[in-house]
């Protein structure tokens, strides 16, 4: 999975605007996320441990779908030089190693004060939502941009 990168300034943004791409997710994926976020929880590692969880399979690690979001904030919407301040999550439902993950955000609230944006964070699966949330992001502007060149 590879993003192309799209930078939008604080002035670019308006309320409503959205993004979104999907992700399957491969077995690779949560072993390699286990192996970065050192979470060896067996339902994630092992099928045969999976198999007598009420998922009756491998799920991948809640975090590991969240991590997407952040994906699409940090290449898309708005992308290069947003700044995490905060993220909400709800976990709905679990991921299967083969599904598709559909990660959008939405722009809904601009708060032109600190140049910070308030976006809507959802993931799918078909119609499931599996996780939920909101984030706040700070975000370059141009102005703070051009107050640093001439500095």
């Amino acid at each position: 999975m590879t993003l192309t990168l799209q930078t939008l300034y604080f002035e670019d943004l308006s309320v409503g605007m959205r993004d979104a791409f999907d992700k399957i997710v491969m077995a690779s994926d949560v072993v390699g996320f286990a192996e970065v976020s050192g979470d060896r929880n067996p339902i994630h590692l092992s099928e045969h441990f999976a198999a007598k969880t009420p998922f009756k399979t491998r799920i991948a690690h809640g975090l590991y779908t969240a991590s997407l979001i952040s994906a699409l904030l940090g290449t898309r919407l708005p992308g290069p030089g947003a700044i995490y301040l905060s993220q909400s999550l709800n976990f709905r439902a679990p991921v299967k190693i083969g599904d598709t993950v559909t990660v959008s955000v939405e722009v809904v609230e601009l708060i032109g004060e600190k140049n910070r944006a308030r976006l809507s964070c959802e993931c799918r699966v078909d119609d499931t939502i599996v996780l939920d949330g909101e984030a706040l992001v700070k975000v370059p502007s141009r102005a703070e941009l051009a107050s640093e060149a001439q500095a």
